[in-house]
């Protein structure tokens, strides 16, 4: 299970007891900050892409939509989401706990901008009931991110 290879890596940095799961379902955006009594800007999803034979995942502010030209102005190309029944066998995690964490080999995690007027984020841990909460340099730490990016748009 997704949620346990998430646990597993968090145990090598000492800190797989912050992770949260929940009874209900914190697959979308609204669900998650239900279940963690926040709003739901400060969900850090995680949007998972094809950029021609690689894989990427942008993980941006839960108010954030892509803005396609900026996104075409960095990667290239236009956006082009993993299909639902490819997420989990190329990204190693299921639509609706998809993060940053422990994901397969060769896959490339970006942060997007719309993360950065938060103190504090939550993004999922593999699995559709479960959540963090890091702190931005814990987030740049634990993903071991590329880059950050402005691709998004914000409500």
């Amino acid at each position: 299970m997704s949620v346990e290879r998430v646990r597993e890596y968090f145990a090598k940095e000492g800190i797989a007891d912050r992770i949260q799961e929940f009874d209900v379902s914190s697959a979308t955006v609204e669900l998650a900050a239900q279940a963690l009594h926040c709003d739901g800007c400060r969900i850090a999803k995680t949007l998972s892409f094809h950029v021609d034979d690689r894989v990427v995942l942008i993980v941006a502010a839960g108010d954030a939509r892509i803005d396609n030209r900026k996104y075409k102005d960095k990667f290239g190309k236009k956006a082009k989401m993993l299909a639902f029944e490819e997420a989990e066998e190329l990204t190693g995690h299921a639509v609706g706990g998809v993060c940053p964490f422990a994901v397969k080999e060769g896959v490339e995690v970006y942060l997007d901008e719309s993360l950065k007027r938060f103190e504090t984020v939550f993004p999922a841990c593999g699995s559709a009931n479960s959540a963090i909460e890091l702190t931005i340099p814990e987030l740049e730490k634990y993903s071991r991110f590329r880059e950050w990016v402005d691709v998004c748009k914000t409500a």
